[in-house]
């Protein structure tokens, strides 16, 4: 099956109507797929969606000026070879231009859930993020769209602009792919070196160790200060963060439900992160 490609914003829309009355589902990414990427396919079929159409962008504005962007994985391509045999309809891949176009001066931003963890540690990554996703979710104007739950903060941030903002999608959060040995499936696996490939899989074992360590009653502080120094002891920078959160993100000093583990930190070039549900 050959995948239709659009990449500006009035064709996508036309493309979309052309999809009515159906239910619409969308599933942004910045490309370099995975199988984690695929499963937001299926969890999208799974949510009843009658078409998916995915986004391939890698927006420019959630990366900072010390970051990874002209270096991020990119072969549109592969992904859309990719994202055709998962039997998605439509491919929206537009140019920078195309979506911050000339005098472009809109801002999005969640105050609160935005500026701790990942954005307390990437000022501005999430100012971008919310920024892009808005703009996505306008331009298609779907019934529902998925992100993947390793990116947690990031579907918390989404949710509320959603909520905030009075926009009428269901978002879909789809749980962790990991690789079989534990580490979450990322596009920036790729960078890690054959060495650092092995002792990243550190990190999941460190969040797991820590959940077990809570849930037979451990002190949380003690706890986290552990699985911060595993990861130091197996190569990893001193992380960025260990941190237990309730569903707002506030730090938790013990286990209250819901509660999530999570975990970002650098093996060489490389930040990764992870969290785990208590």
């Amino acid at each position: 099956m050959t995948l239709s490609i659009v990449r500006s914003v009035s064709a996508l829309r036309v493309a979309i109507a052309a999809f009515r009355p159906g239910r619409v589902a969308l599933v942004p990414t910045m490309g370099a797929l995975h199988a984690g990427h695929l499963a937001l396919v299926a969890a999208a079929r799974g949510a009843g969606a009658t078409h998916v159409v995915a986004s391939i962008f890698v927006n420019p504005t959630q990366f900072g000026p010390s970051e990874d962007f002209d270096r991020y994985p990119r072969d549109e391509a592969a992904d859309a070879a990719a994202l055709a045999a998962a039997g998605v309809d439509l491919l929206f891949a537009p140019a920078v231009a195309a979506m911050y176009p000339g005098g472009h001066a809109t801002t999005v931003r969640v105050a609160g859930l935005g500026d701790v963890l990942d954005g307390a540690a990437r000022p501005g990554h999430f100012d971008g993020v919310a920024t892009v996703v808005t703009k996505l979710l306008l331009a298609a104007a779907p019934n529902l769209a998925v992100f993947g739950e390793k990116d947690w903060q990031q579907l918390a941030v989404i949710r509320r602009l959603v909520a905030d903002l009075a926009l009428p999608v269901e978002i879909i959060g789809a749980p962790i792919v990991r690789d079989a040995d534990g580490l979450a499936l990322s596009s920036r696996n790729a960078f890690l070196t054959p060495g650092e490939r092995i002792r990243a899989v550190t990190l999941p074992q460190a969040l797991e160790t820590a959940c077990d360590a809570l849930r037979e009653g451990g002190e949380v502080v003690t706890t986290l200060a552990a699985a911060a120094a595993a990861l130091v002891t197996a190569g990893f920078a001193q992380p960025d963060y260990v941190e237990l959160v309730d569903a707002d993100l506030r730090p938790l000093t013990a286990i209250s439900a819901p509660a999530r583990l999570l975990a970002a930190a650098r093996i060489g070039a490389t930040r990764l992160i992870d969290n785990i549900a208590l």
